[in-house]
């Protein structure tokens, strides 16, 4: 037999068909009205929530960038003629970051270091900028034009014999003459004759424009040879990237050194 009262329906409800439920939440209360009120704000105000948007994707595009020009790539602006025609003045170039510390640095690259000792000093000086420049730069917006930057080629690496000149006026390394066809037009592999041997840890380089470079030959008589510490290497050049019509590679050529002995054989 059946308990079941038949004077209430199955659903809870009461003899006028109305809910007698105690779990059914007021149309007033707190709880049921948060979700309106941001409803009403969207509603109330669409430009505002517009440029909340706006405000919010800029700040993740400048998080993003601050992290990439931290970590994997950052962008320089070219003060000089010392790499001419490899890099020109007022190019824009794209350094990988993880070289050296993970890729390591070779003959032939094309390498962005800090100016630690002032080389920069002999080349012509970076252009002025503002302080929203400088604020672009330092986020990764803007490719940094700084002179403490300097820009060569690595001609030998820790141990290599680099010298100048043998009978064709070629450039040697570890006794193999170097035929260089990044050359600037006109340019001689070097004036200056010298004979060094590249301390450990460290690179001897030179720029494509001889004749305009102010580079590991004109500080050679110095207790490190005019080499460069790895440790002062930012990174390699991967990539032009402005002017448009310029748009390339970033100038490494490992090629001429291919038959390049290692140090020492």
């Amino acid at each position: 037999m059946s308990t079941q009262d038949p004077t209430t329906p199955e659903d809870g409800s009461g003899e006028d068909g109305e809910s007698t439920s105690s779990h059914q939440v007021p149309a007033g209360s707190e709880g049921g009205s948060a979700g309106a009120r941001r409803r009403r704000l969207r509603d109330r105000s669409p430009v505002a929530a517009f440029f909340v948007e706006i405000g919010v994707i800029l700040l993740i595009a400048v998080v993003i960038s601050f992290v990439v020009k931290t970590f994997l790539l950052r962008a320089f602006y070219i003060p000089s003629e010392s790499m001419e025609d490899t890099l020109q003045v007022d190019d824009r170039i794209v350094v990988n970051l993880l070289a050296p510390e993970i890729s390591e640095v070779q003959r032939g690259d094309v390498i962005v270091f800090e100016d630690t000792r002032a080389w920069s000093s002999g080349e012509v000086p970076a252009p002025e900028t503002t302080p929203l420049q400088d604020a672009l730069t330092f986020v990764g917006l803007m490719p940094d034009a700084s002179e403490h930057y300097v820009v060569k080629r690595v001609i030998g690496v820790g141990g290599d014999e680099v010298a100048c000149c043998e009978a064709d006026g070629r450039l040697t390394v570890n006794g193999e003459p170097i035929d260089e066809p990044y050359l600037y037009p006109g340019d001689e592999p070097s004036r200056t004759e010298f004979d060094i041997t590249v301390p450990e840890n460290s690179v001897w380089v030179m720029g494509d424009h001889r004749r305009a470079s102010a580079d590991s030959r004109a500080h050679r008589q110095e207790p490190d040879h005019g080499a460069v510490p790895v440790e002062d290497v930012v990174g390699r050049s991967l990539a032009r990237v402005w002017p448009i019509d310029r748009w390339g590679g970033g100038g490494t050529d490992r090629d001429p050194f291919a038959d390049v002995p290692a140090a020492g054989d």
